[in-house]
């Protein structure tokens, strides 16, 4: 494995909730109105995850529809990795039910938890598990069921996040196409800026966290975008510099779909005008580690990123954490 190029994408998939949020129902649940929503976030709707169903289903439809993208059977898995942090239980791993739900026996599972980043943090595991040899057909998938840890009283959260999941198949390169390049970064020093503080052993659930709402989202918004705003123009900065390439190279920049405001600044920073950008925050809202994948999908189908283009890939996150991949198709 001499070439650079160690594994490429050959298959994506979703699994989107039919139910969706749209921001005139948000206008009846707390004091907000459409036009705030959509001049500071972009966000119009977003999908809620039916009763009944989890994180792990959202990422096993996903997956299916990956494989099926790829020409491969579930047993043809040699590993999933799944970046969550809504995951079904605490433990097992949502990876270890999701391999149970799609039935690819064949497979190691792991999750990973690196919030909005967590799917270009698998996407680089799974890179480096196929240029060890250590894996041959790895499934990378991004999953969230956010709705289900939002405070729905807090307005300046809860307009803000979707459910969904996106996969993506990798196998070892051909030719000229497959991931040239990733970039992780973290910074805990951030962590309390955006955080879920009762969702683990440090705060067992008892009256006063319940009271205190401590098992839902907390952010601190002003903060949080202003470090997104520079670790997003540093990691789509970064991974061009390693790779000698530059935004001129770059045929779609698929961002974290969070917000509006910070997508624009990203691809400013990289010179990539708008109609080289992919945007449908409109539609899901913040998925967290969902949102590259999805969006990575429906360019894929939608005809806005074909055999041979270049993606840019660059997301944030909780933690903070983040990333940034550059891939040929």
């Amino acid at each position: 494995m001499g070439n650079s190029i160690y594994s490429m994408i050959v298959g994506t998939g979703v699994g989107i909730p039919s139910r969706i949020l749209t921001n005139k129902d948000f206008e009846k649940m707390v004091d907000t109105s459409d036009a705030w929503i959509k001049e500071r976030t972009g966000i119009e709707e977003r999908h809620i995850v039916e009763e009944g169903r989890y994180t792990s289903d959202l990422c096993a439809e996903a997956g299916l529809n990956a494989l099926t993208d790829a020409r491969l059977k579930p047993e043809d898995v040699d590993l999933i990795i799944v970046a969550t942090v809504t995951g079904d239980v605490g433990f097992p791993s949502t990876a270890c039910i999701v391999q149970e739900k799609m039935g690819a026996i064949n497979a190691a599972a792991f999750d990973i938890a690196a919030a909005c980043s967590g799917f270009l943090y698998g996407l680089s595991m799974g890179n480096a598990m196929i240029a060890t040899e250590q894996a041959k057909t790895v499934l990378v998938i991004g999953g969230e069921t956010l709705s289900r840890v939002t405070d729905y009283s807090d307005r300046g959260t809860c307009v803000l996040f979707g459910d969904g999941a996106g996969a993506a198949v990798l196998r070892p390169a051909e030719g000229n196409r497959g991931i040239l390049g990733t970039y992780l970064k973290s910074d805990g020093r951030f962590g309390h800026l955006l955080h879920i503080p009762g969702l683990g052993t440090r705060y067992l659930p008892s009256h006063d966290t319940l009271d205190n709402h401590m098992h839902f989202i907390k952010m601190e918004g002003r903060e949080v975008f202003k470090q997104a705003v520079m670790a997003m123009g540093d990691a789509a900065e970064t991974i061009l510099n390693r790779t000698g390439l530059t935004g001129d190279d770059v045929d779609l920049l698929i961002p974290h779909q969070a917000n509006l405001r910070i997508i624009d600044a990203t691809a400013k920073r990289v010179k990539i005008p708008p109609e080289r950008v992919f945007v449908n925050v409109e539609r899901y809202g913040n998925t967290s580690a969902a949102s590259i994948p999805i969006a990575m999908d429906e360019a894929r189908r939608g005809g806005k990123l074909q055999d041979g283009q270049t993606a840019l890939l660059v997301a944030f996150g909780s933690g903070f954490t983040w990333a940034s991949a550059l891939v040929r198709f």
